[in-house]
């Protein structure tokens, strides 16, 4: 079964663009795998806490990347 795992800073993205992530990944296994792949592929987009993650042993916050938080919440 293929899976894909996609950890990404929590509230950076719109339920639109999460489901954007799940078609597009589950299309690129079928691009590669084949029509068998698609009912079986895996996709999961988990959300990390603001300070939960770091780079170069650094912990990192929305507020020092100046990341905007998407206010649209319709989905779309």
């Amino acid at each position: 079964m293929p899976f894909a795992n996609f950890k990404v800073p929590e509230k950076t993205l719109t339920p639109r663009q999460k489901e954007l992530i799940v078609v597009r990944t589950t299309e690129l296994y079928v691009e590669i795998y084949g029509e068998r792949a698609r009912e079986n592929t895996m996709v999961l987009v988990e959300e990390v806490a603001d300070g939960g993650w770091g780079i170069s042993g650094s912990v990192l916050t929305l507020a020092m990347l100046g990341e905007a938080i998407p206010t649209d919440t319709s989905g779309s």
